[in-house]
């Protein structure tokens, strides 16, 4: 037998998924994560895991990773120290950015911490002009006495971002060669390599980033790398990229930042897959784990990539799928903020020492200690009974955080909860309202350890009248990494206007970026029947400063596939601002091209569909409590393994997994699918 494998390494959990070729058979396993060292969580996931389904390390024909070290690294501001290397006079460019306010009116709001202090940030004589040709010479020697003095101040590593340095590479690669010569054990990052695009300030924090947690995923991975070995693991393990796709180990250890969404990303696979055989193509995803949240929008059954993202304020231009990211997990800590209001979160109190309810030394209380505090969560034991919680210590630390506000113990669980579920409603509102999509046309997937448990109040919230829970939500991202492909996207900015002279640039670019393609295809030995080129360009009326992403027409670049771009562009520029500049001249900015090799991917089961009722499923009974009676309501207790195809759950009610609860509110009804997903409607 040949066993496929997916793991998702999150803050707090590590989620082991197995799917067996030839039989179709799933199988899934979760354990604590080893936040001190995740590949020792890894490691010992997949070998318990196999255990479970009598298989060893050398079955496996396939091994893919999705990791949150670099989201949560970036999140909780645990990089390493780095320094920057950049063209005299643009010394303070990463701190004034955009100059735009994080929050117009807000006149305390803060803005992100820079992630190399002005004293680090050196400026080196040089200057390319706006075509790529030299103005000024790159000064070797000033260079020189520039790395000796980031030398001194012990950086590890080191951002290297020229002007225009994405046009000529000639400056930024002499400074790499300087920068590995004097200081070898140095983690070097280039602009050219990272961010080969226009927008100085975007490509910038762009090649900071990925030098501030280059050091970081280069020690996890060679951990990682070491540990599966001794496992006797055979075949070449693959990690996730924020596109969905999957790359090598030595590729992610170089561009971490592409990889900043590689957890979250493998559950939207997922959930397109799900969506599309539930029959409900238009989703947001509702990704929650321990440190944070990640939600995406589907429309008719994709996910958008985008070139540019804000992660936690920090502006990355990089192919990624279309996913929102904020600080509210299971783990996030609940506190009284200095004007004596209810917060909780990005601070996360991680796998250890844990929610206080953990008993490993934790006494600020988190979202997971409010819930078992209110009992939507077993009180007693979670994990499938494998983890033992204690609901008086975290019973105590909500207490304490009470006493501070005046309010009751429960009231104050509660209010945790509404807060946390507030953070959550505005991230979605992000990907959603403000990009003109109605939530409310829109089904709720929510997967992650603790995506189902929060699922009905932000329904609510959000005034959504329908949610799906898969069969494995707090693995869903571990099963992502089956139904993926092995991709590389390859971009190359060309600002020209969408008229018959640009033919010829736009077709050569096109050709360009499909030789970096071919290249790729051969070193990761894809054979021809499984390539697959995807092509994009991004679009802007002249004078706009941002762009919107429209698909390329199959074939040669003619006129007519001009007139469908700007016919695409036209639509995508009504959905997302409500009009259209009839006459006004239209830019091709930046040209990409995804290339796709496919491989065997898992595939999901359909059941017989049997009777209503869910009373075989039923297991206990307890009380949880819920605001809109201000007490504890008794509600039956079931476990998922046991509910089958057309079982009907009226609330309310909590459903039990291994690896997540399900919170059904008491005007909704859950309603098992062919694909033994919960369909939950909710009462209008």
């Amino acid at each position: 037998m040949v066993w496929r494998i997916g793991v998702d390494s999150g803050g707090t959990f590590t989620d082991i998924c197995l799917f067996e070729e030839e039989t179709g058979r799933l199988e899934i396993w979760k354990l604590s994560s080893s936040p001190d060292d995740p590949s020792r969580a890894i490691a010992q996931g997949v070998v318990e895991g196999l255990e479970q389904v009598d298989a060893t390390a050398g079955d496996l024909g396939f091994l893919g990773h999705g990791t949150t070290v670099a989201t949560n690294a970036l999140i909780e501001l645990r990089g390493v120290k780095t320094g920057l290397l950049i063209s005299d006079g643009f010394r303070d460019l990463l701190e004034l950015g955009r100059q735009k306010r994080p929050s117009l009116y807000d006149m305390n709001v803060d803005k992100p911490e820079q992630l190399v202090t002005r004293d680090l940030r050196r400026q080196v004589p040089e200057r390319l002009k706006s075509d790529g040709t030299v103005d000024l010479p790159l000064d070797v020697e000033a260079l020189k006495k520039e790395v000796q003095l980031l030398g001194e101040q012990d950086v590890k590593s080191v951002a290297i971002c020229f002007l225009y340095g994405f046009l000529n590479t000639e400056h930024e690669a002499l400074a790499k060669k300087v920068v590995s010569e004097m200081l070898p054990d140095v983690f070097v990052s280039t602009s050219h390599e990272v961010a080969p695009e226009f927008r100085e300030f975007e490509r910038l924090s762009t090649t900071v980033v990925n030098a501030y947690l280059g050091p970081v995923m280069k020690r996890y991975i060679q951990k990682l790398r070491e540990r599966l070995d001794e496992v006797g693991l055979k075949v070449a393990p693959q990690l996730t990229q924020s596109n969905g796709g999957v790359i090598g180990f030595d590729a992610a250890a170089n561009l971490p930042v592409r990889t900043v969404l590689s957890g979250p990303s493998t559950g939207v696979v997922a959930a397109q897959e799900i969506g599309k055989m539930a029959g409900f193509p238009n989703i947001i995803t509702f990704d929650v784990g321990g440190t944070s949240s990640d939600v995406a929008l589907l429309q008719n059954g994709i996910c958008n990539l985008t070139g540019e993202a804000d992660v936690h304020g920090y502006p990355i231009k990089a192919p990624m799928l279309d996913i929102h990211t904020v600080g509210a997990g299971g783990g996030s800590i609940a506190h009284v903020d200095s004007g004596g209001l209810l917060k909780v979160g990005p601070r996360s109190a991680g796998a250890y020492p844990g929610p206080v309810c953990y008993g490993n030394g934790n006494e600020e209380p988190t979202v997971t200690d409010a819930n078992i505090v209110l009992q939507t969560l077993n009180p007693v034991e979670i994990l499938g009974g494998r983890m033992k919680v204690r609901r008086d210590l975290a019973l105590a630390a909500v207490q304490r955080l009470a006493d501070q506000l005046g309010l009751g113990v429960m009231e104050t669980a509660d209010g945790i909860l509404q807060v946390v579920t507030a953070n959550m409603a505005k991230a979605i509102r992000v990907i959603s309202v403000q990009r003109g999509h109605d939530p409310r046309d829109y089904t709720l997937m929510a997967f992650g350890g603790a995506g189902p448990l929060h699922a009905a109040r932000l329904a609510h919230e959000l005034d959504i009248s329908r949610m799906i829970i898969p069969l494995t939500p707090g693995a869903l991202c571990a099963l992502g990494l089956l139904l993926t492909d092995l991709r590389a996207d390859f971009a190359i900015s060309r600002l020209t206007e969408l008229t018959e002279e640009s033919l010829a640039a736009v077709e050569a670019g096109f050709e360009e970026l499909s030789v970096q393609a071919l290249d790729w295809f051969a070193t990761d030995n894809i054979p021809e029947d499984r390539r697959k080129e995807i092509r994009t360009v991004d679009m802007r009326y002249a004078g706009q400063n941002y762009e919107l992403s429209v698909t390329v027409p199959a074939g040669p670049i003619t006129l007519d596939t001009f007139k469908k771009l700007e016919e695409g562009f036209e639509a995508v520029h009504k959905q997302r601002f409500g009009f259209i500049a009839k006459g006004e001249k239209i830019q091709l900015v930046t040209l990409r091209l995804e290339a796709i090799g496919e491989v065997k991917k898992a595939q999901l089961q359909s059941y017989p569909k049997e009777g209503t009722s869910p009373d075989a499923a039923k297991i206990d009974e307890r009380g949880v409590w819920m605001k809109s009676e201000g007490d504890f309501v008794t509600c039956p207790v079931y476990d998922r393994k046991l509910l089958k195809h057309g079982n009907q759950i009226s609330g309310p009610a909590i459903i039990e997994q291994m690896d997540t609860t399900s919170v059904i509110l008491p005007d909704m009804t859950a309603t098992v699918d062919a694909y033994l997903n919960l369909i939950v409607e909710i009462a209008q």
